[in-house]
């Protein structure tokens, strides 16, 4: 995988090359990039940022305005001690907001996916970063396909109430993980905050957002899903799909992050197709939606408790 002009950036910020590429399953364990993660903790501090409170993850189209940066924005590449590349929807961008008077939210337009060929670490390399940092509260967003065409149809917005990991991974696979980073078990249910959703619809109800919940299916991906998968996935009680998101909630929740999760519902699964330049189109779409509807949430003291 190529990398890009921010090497030379990272070198001088943390004295070394980047560690060479690697498959999803080769470097199963936190452990693998442990010395690297100290490294970009104390290159943030060196960057002279503020530490953030609260971490903001777009989606696929759902990189949207928050609000003027206080801080970068810097190439996302510049934060990460692997190489990364681009995919449509995603500017794989960092930038420091103030949305309250020494309140910093630090937010990532754009995300690694494990089917890029990423190792777990990798994968949840960013959200393991933020809790380093300081974050305590992480707001995850995604593109999904829907899997209620009762109840759902593109555009929707849905809360994540829970999710069915199905990606055949655990970024806490493998052990060697700092014990003070977590528990060797860490404690699922409740993984996306009642009260941080019970925030969102007190927002949307007062912005006249509509808002549905239910439960996000996570698979590996990149190919989307057969009809017989999507058949299945309903029968599990799945009701969006994505290839994001579950890895980063189980790694923010060993570390203590709280996590508040939004699927964007781009089409409803296999029963009407899908391409991935429409699923950016429906972002552009929903853009002003997620925008007013964080903004608001950004702007409350409660998300920073």
């Amino acid at each position: 995988m190529r990398r890009n002009n921010s090497e030379t950036a990272w070198k001088a910020a943390n004295g070394g090359a980047r560690r060479g590429k690697t498959c999803c399953y080769d470097t199963p364990a936190m452990k693998d990039l442990g010395g690297e993660l100290e490294a970009a903790v104390a290159a943030w501090d060196r960057r002279g940022w503020p530490r953030p409170e609260v971490v903001v993850v777009s989606g696929s189209g759902l990189a949207v305005d928050l609000g003027t940066a206080v801080a970068g924005p810097v190439p996302l590449q510049d934060l990460l001690p692997f190489p990364v590349a681009g995919i449509l929807g995603h500017p794989l961008q960092a930038e420091l907001l103030e949305p309250l008077p020494g309140k910093r939210v630090l937010y990532y337009r754009g995300r690694v996916h494990a089917y890029q060929g990423h190792s777990m670490a990798e994968t949840v390399f960013q959200i393991r970063l933020a809790a380093r940092l300081g974050v305590k509260t992480a707001v995850l967003t995604n593109a999904a396909g829907g899997l209620r065409p009762e109840s759902q149809k593109p555009g929707d917005l849905w809360l994540i109430a829970d999710h069915l990991n199905l990606t055949a991974m655990n970024p806490l696979f493998g052990g060697g993980i700092p014990a003070e980073w977590g528990p060797t078990f860490p404690e699922m249910a409740g993984a996306y905050d009642p009260a941080l959703r019970a925030l969102a619809r007190e927002k949307a109800a007062t912005l006249g957002v509509p808002l549905g919940e239910g439960v996000y299916v996570g698979l590996q991906g990149p190919s989307y899903e057969t009809p017989a998968e999507v058949a299945m996935l309903r029968t599990l009680g799945g009701d969006m799909v994505g290839m994001s998101t579950v890895l980063e909630t189980i790694a923010a929740r060993h570390m203590g992050v709280r996590c508040f999760g939004l699927s964007l519902i781009t089409n409803l699964a296999a029963d009407q197709g899908g391409t991935h330049e429409e699923v950016i189109e429906m972002g552009k779409r929903a853009a002003e939606r997620v925008r007013r509807l964080f903004g608001s949430m950004l702007a409350d003291p409660r998300l920073y408790r």
